[in-house]
């Protein structure tokens, strides 16, 4: 899905100034061990927290002529470089204490508690738990990441969205999980949405706009362009198809939309029960800032992968 450019109006959300001194509200950039993150200054007035969004800065892997911190294991990057990246990253988060849980993760609405660390490595998108020294970590190069801390009963969650796991609530199906764990109240609960591609940068076609409206009755708020006319399109080819007067095979690309994915997920928080002044969001498109993140969109399969990082201090 290629990116596209939008009017000024939709841009603007996302066209703040990033440098090392000046972040979006709500945030606070910190560098330290060779590798720069970005903090919800919600999550770090938790004392009994560690949390952070990784950037591309700093690091040891190679990448486009310079250094990076890529923190996935790619074909294109060595397992000592991306392993001296994570143990930077840890250190910048000051939770080289903590070990290191993440996922295979595959676009669905699968969560998992862990109580200590894993033998292997879980297959999902989400991690919750109560377990202090347990550092739960996800993956992005464009999807949303979401961090969760629960600061009555000191439960967390690190949650991967992309479109498809947007689509399943797997924000939503997180909280209600625990909710039924840990007896997790939303309205306790504080969430910080990372760097994340923008809706400026996001276009989808009739077949992702049509799924998200049959399941969303809010999801026309999440679009720019002509979601009604592709969003109601039934699936039965046009009886009439000869009317339009071009030769079989050559009628037009159907339109195409763009999608709020940050909306979406901010909705389904709020849904849920959490309460609006209690969730962030970077609000920085990671296709539009490549000089700071990862994008898989905007870059293609050569890019790195960014880390999102939630702990309980022991």
């Amino acid at each position: 899905m290629k990116a596209t450019v939008l009017k000024k109006s939709t841009r603007k959300r996302f066209a703040q100034k990033t440098t090392e001194t000046t972040a979006p509200t709500g945030w606070q950039w910190h560098k330290s061990a060779g590798a720069q993150v970005l903090l919800a200054a919600s999550l770090a007035r938790q004392t009994w927290l560690a949390h952070g969004f990784s950037t591309r800065l700093g690091g040891k892997s190679s990448l486009q002529g310079g250094r990076a911190l890529n923190l996935g294991f790619t074909d294109w990057d060595s397992r000592p470089a991306v392993e001296a990246n994570r143990k930077a990253l840890v250190s910048a988060l000051g939770a080289s204490a903590m070990k290191l849980v993440g996922l295979r993760q595959i676009h669905s609405d699968v969560i998992h508690r862990v109580d200590k660390m894993p033998s292997e490595t879980p297959r999902g998108d989400a991690l919750i738990t109560k377990t202090d020294g347990l550092l739960l970590t996800i993956q992005t190069a464009d999807c949303v990441p979401v961090l969760l801390a629960d600061v009555r009963g000191r439960a967390i969650a690190a949650i991967h969205a992309g479109w498809r796991g947007t689509l399943v609530r797997i924000v939503a199906k997180t909280l209600g999980r625990m909710r039924m764990e840990f007896g997790t109240e939303p309205t306790d609960v504080l969430a910080a949405i990372g760097p994340a591609i923008g809706q400026c940068s996001f276009e989808v076609g009739p077949e992702v706009a049509q799924a998200f409206a049959t399941q969303f009755p809010d999801a026309q708020a999440w679009f720019e362009g002509k979601f009604e006319q592709i969003a109601n399109v039934g699936d039965e080819p046009n009886p009439l198809k000869w009317l339009s007067m071009t030769p079989p095979g050559h009628d037009p690309p159907p339109p195409r939309v763009q999608l709020d994915l940050i909306a979406a997920n901010r909705w389904q928080l709020t849904d849920s029960g959490v309460p609006a002044e209690n969730i962030v969001a970077a609000n920085l498109c990671t296709a539009c800032h490549t000089d700071l993140f990862f994008s898989y969109r905007r870059e293609q399969s050569r890019t790195g992968r960014m880390m999102a990082a939630i702990g309980i201090r022991r």
